[in-house]
């Protein structure tokens, strides 16, 4: 119907009676004003629906929406009786959607894109019936898919609908008691050599019995990756033991992180350790063992054993393994030599060298970490 209707004249420019069709239709009459028979323009479009008519025949060119160059044929008994067919208001004409509160800019525009994607399918499917061709499928689908995709930007853009990642709740880190890592093995290379740089553990532990005071310092060697605190409290609280060396009352021990000590107690790695013991004429590189260095301030603990005990005791029994190593170095800075065990069976003395064995000249002992075990 864009090109010639049926009386030959191109309905492009002026109909077959001449008469311009933006102008004054066939009968004289506005097209934008009343139409033929009296009734207002958008009573018309309210009695049609706002729906065009596809007539076959006898078809007559009338002005479609007020648009230049644009007709539609209707059948004019048809036109006489229910008068002509006007559509609804423009796209242009139509009020703006009403957008909700607290949408804001961001709701306007989003409102706007799906209202603009609905009306390009409403314009494809009212131009393919004017022409008389076949709706294009692809252009409503991609202005649904458009309008789809606004709808689902506008979803995406409020917050309150927005799906939180949750958070994995951090777990509390596991603090052990003293207790519990005096039962733990640390790692530690058995050839160890550190730097030889020795740092005093800071802090005060006053002596809790009575008898002799003996005040000592606890110092460790930097950078050998052991606890200096956990090795300071364990030399503490073992040398203060009911069972330990002032278990009789003759002598309590108190450490001093300042001033001067009587000796110094000194967690070093093994090749630290045998430097300080050989000032004494001592060798500790054979069994990798600890020394009491006599001519010396410092009585030297070998971290390997410190941290990973000896196979007289056991990987469970490091506990009472870090107690005889304290007692049985101790022991010789308070003057007392080895002693072995004669008695098959019974508990070990603790100057008996338990690190190195528990079987002398045949007898066999068992562990024991304390000077007077039965206390």
């Amino acid at each position: 119907m864009y090109g010639t209707p049926a009386h030959g004249t191109p309905m492009y420019g002026t109909p077959a009676h001449g008469t311009p069709v933006y102008g004054t239709p066939a009968h004289g009459t506005p097209v934008q004003g009343t139409p033929a028979h009296g009734i207002p323009v958008h009573r018309a479009a309210a009695v049609r629906g706002g729906h065009p008519q596809h007539d076959e025949g006898g078809a007559r060119p009338v002005p479609y929406g007020g648009r230049r160059g644009r007709t539609l044929a209707v059948d004019p008994e048809r036109a006489d009786k229910q008068g002509p067919f006007v559509p609804g208001p423009r796209h242009e004409d139509e009020p703006e959607a009403e957008v909700p509160a607290g949408r804001g800019g961001l709701g306007r525009t989003l409102a706007g894109v799906a209202a603009a994607a609905v009306a390009t399918v409403l314009a494809v499917v009212v131009a393919g019936q004017v022409t008389g061709q076949e709706e294009p499928a692809a252009a409503p689908r991609a202005a649904g898919e458009a309008a789809e995709r606004a709808v689902d930007e506008s979803s995406a853009s409020r917050s309150d609908d927005r799906i939180t990642p949750t958070r994995p709740v951090p777990r509390k880190p596991v603090v052990l008691t003293y207790e519990q890592l005096m039962t733990h093995q640390f790692p530690i290379d058995p050839e160890l050599k550190g730097s030889g740089a020795f740092e005093a553990v800071q802090g005060f532990q006053k002596a809790p019995g009575k008898g002799r005071l003996i005040r000592y310092r606890v110092d460790v060697e930097k950078g050998i990756g052991l606890d200096p605190k956990l090795f300071a409290d364990a030399v503490q609280k073992t040398l203060n033991d009911p069972r330990s060396w002032a278990g009789d009352g003759a002598m309590t021990f108190e450490r001093i992180s300042s001033g001067e000590p009587e000796f110094v107690i000194t967690l070093a790695s093994p090749g630290t350790t045998g430097v300080w013991c050989r000032k004494s004429g001592l060798d500790t590189t054979i069994d990798n063992v600890s020394c009491d260095s006599a001519s010396t301030e410092r009585v030297m603990i070998n971290a390997f054993r410190w941290a990973r005990g000896s196979s007289t005791f056991g990987p469970k029994a490091m506990h009472a393994y870090r107690q005889m190593l304290i007692n049985h170095e101790v022991g010789h800075r308070l003057g007392h030599n080895h002693v072995t065990c004669r008695t098959p069976g019974a508990l070990a003395p603790v100057m008996q060298q338990q690190t190195k064995s528990l079987n002398i000249d045949g007898v066999r002992c068992r562990p024991n970490p304390w000077v007077n075990p039965g206390s």
